[in-house]
């Protein structure tokens, strides 16, 4: 059928099975020409496609509730309800989000962009539904991978009690991001040996009714599984073994590298745009393995994203038990960091920026109060990271530099990464987490001290008088192109280095009141809570006049950064206009 003419899926129910099958190949190739030119998660949505016309084809959506875990994988969702120009028009691309959206469309209902949530959230409506003797389906469409967190585990425990209408489709095409962790994935893959009839059956265990579909790509096969469960009056798992990138071959050929893409050519699957110049993901997997090597205690942890620590799945299988990925599961990655700290082992624990919001709990608790000498990396803490609004990276400051015990550093260069990371790997007094820059790597000029254990001591980067401007971490270069400018108006401002963001140098700033009047903070990152707050408390009482830059506390949704920086005032002509009116009051 005529693709820009679906405005809802009423559109498509009274197909033919024939059109059904063309239908999912349009959609499937609309699709790959959006992604290819746009860029996006590719190997997710592919492996969904029947899987999501047979959804919508069988349940009475909107009436019927479905919620999408992470929701990565709903673009063919949304060409199925009423935003297929988002996937026709190039002029419109950037129309929709890569995400459920409630603002889009009423056929989302949450904005979900982290993994493992669908379960409860579908069970919470059900239960909501129930309290108001209501009728309709409550359908969670979780995939194999997501099953791996916490939550998805607690959503299904409590959801087997409910005994009303909730159905659980479990997406398995046995890959997460990179590959499945945990036992959970023996069991699953005995069931995909044995059509669903092994013995061991995981969902069964904990009370679902259960129906596997071995052919999940199949719309036929699907459509007869779901119509089997529509309007089911007790919990049920329909378990669809799908293929991750089904029908783009480059895609099914390498998952791990299809899971998310930025823009590539479709005829060859090989990106538009190679990347370039050094990268932190690189510079740390480089400098873990050497670790590695040299010392057996030493080991890598992550949370279900080993392409975002710069570990291939060849420094992964060169790596070896060194390198420990626990499934999209944050919270056990800290703990079990603290474990093996406590054992002895030297863990570090890499992680995405808004990912580690979900560790909260182990930071403070298994980790903070025991004192254990677990080693925190943190990637794409900054504007410049990811820009969906699920996947913001300006938190973290304000979240872990306001735990006690922890000691936060933040590096402006790659040396001083470097320095700190292998001070950290090696002390045992401290649990110690460093923000990585975010942007393009930088070089210091001169030589970088190799000894941290003298705490919250700032460095100065350039003396004046007057002004002091403190850039933290990856904004020092912020902070001194302010300075340079302010240079060009008479002023000659000192530029520090704070360096640690979990205290402060109090002899530094109190030699500040002798020959300056105002202190500047730039951080990458909210105000609220975070560091130059920290600073305006240790002048409140004092004549020092202080200026703090860093972000609003709000959420933000695929923004332009330029945008975002100058909505702030944080760029160094914005700083440096605003200094030069509170010195001249």
């Amino acid at each position: 059928m005529e693709l820009s003419k679906i405005t809802s899926p009423a559109d498509i129910r009274g197909l033919g099975m024939a059109e059904l099958k063309e239908l999912c190949d349009e959609l499937r190739q609309t699709f790959l020409v959006k992604i290819s030119n746009h860029g996006g998660h590719v190997g997710p949505n592919l492996g969904l496609v029947e899987a999501t016309v047979a959804l919508h084809y069988v349940f009475d959506t909107p009436k019927d509730k479905i919620v999408f875990d992470v929701s990565h994988q709903t673009y063919i969702h949304k060409m199925l309800t009423g935003r297929i120009q988002a996937f026709l028009d190039p002029a419109k691309y950037d129309d929709v989000t890569g995400y459920t959206n409630p603002k889009e469309s009423e056929f989302d209902l949450f904005t979900i962009g982290h993994t493992s949530t669908a379960v409860s959230l579908a069970g919470g409506i059900a239960k909501g539904r129930d309290l108001q003797n209501q009728k309709y389906n409550v359908v969670a469409l979780v995939g194999d991978g997501s099953l791996s967190g916490g939550e998805a585990f607690e959503g299904l425990d409590e959801g087997a009690t409910l005994n009303s209408n909730f159905i659980v489709v479990v997406n398995d095409n046995n890959m997460s991001i990179a590959e499945n962790h945990g036992g959970l994935y023996s069991d699953l893959a005995r069931l995909r040996a044995t059509d669903g009839a092994a013995e061991d059956n995981y969902f069964k265990t904990l009370g679902y009714d259960y129906i596997y579909v071995d052919k999940g790509n199949d719309i036929e096969e699907l459509i007869g599984a779901f119509k089997k469960v529509k309007d089911i009056d007790h919990p049920v798992v329909v378990h669809i073994h799908t293929d991750k990138g089904h029908g783009y071959k480059p895609a099914e050929e390498n998952k791990e590298a299809f899971h998310f893409s930025g823009p590539f050519d479709l005829s060859t699957g090989k990106p538009k745009q190679e990347e370039s110049g050094e990268s932190y993901d690189e510079i740390f997997a480089d400098e873990m393995l050497s670790q590695m090597k040299g010392d057996p205690k030493v080991c890598v942890l992550t949370a279900g994203t080993p392409g975002v620590l710069g570990f291939t799945p060849e420094l992964r299988k060169e790596a070896g038990r060194q390198f420990i990925d626990v499934g999209i599961a944050e919270q056990e990655a800290a703990a079990m960091a603290s474990g093996i700290a406590k054992a002895g082992g030297r863990p570090c624990f890499g992680v995405v920026s808004s990912f580690i919001q979900r560790a909260y709990d182990q930071l403070s608790q298994d980790i903070s109060i025991n004192n254990t000498p677990v080693v925190l990396n943190i990637f794409y803490g900054t504007i410049l990271g990811m820009n969906d609004v699920t996947h913001l990276g300006w938190f973290d400051i304000a979240l872990i530099s306001n735990i006690p015990g922890w000691v936060f550093l933040a590096p402006a260069t790659v040396e001083e990464y470097l320095s700190m990371q292998r001070w950290a790997m090696k002390q045992t007094q401290y649990p110690v987490a460093i923000r990585i820059p975010g942007g393009k790597v930088v070089h210091s000029e001169g030589e970088v001290q190799t000894d941290w254990s003298d705490l919250n001591k700032f460095k100065i980067e350039q003396e004046g008088s007057g002004v002091a401007i403190i850039g933290a971490g990856g904004f020092l270069s912020l902070a001194k192109e302010t300075a340079e400018l302010l240079k060009e108006n008479g002023i000659d401002a000192t530029v520090i280095n704070p360096r640690y963001l979990s205290g402060l140098d109090t002899a530094m700033l109190e030699n500040l009141k002798k020959n300056h009047r105002l202190v500047v903070t730039v951080e990458d990152g909210i105000l609220a809570g975070g560091f130059g707050e920290k600073v305006s408390s240790y002048y409140g009482t004092s004549d020092m006049k202080v200026a703090n830059y860093g972000l609003e506390k709000k959420f933000a949704d695929r923004y332009n950064y330029k945008e975002l920086l100058e909505a702030n005032r944080l760029t160094a002509p914005q700083i440096a206009e605003d200094v030069m009116k509170i010195i001249k009051d």
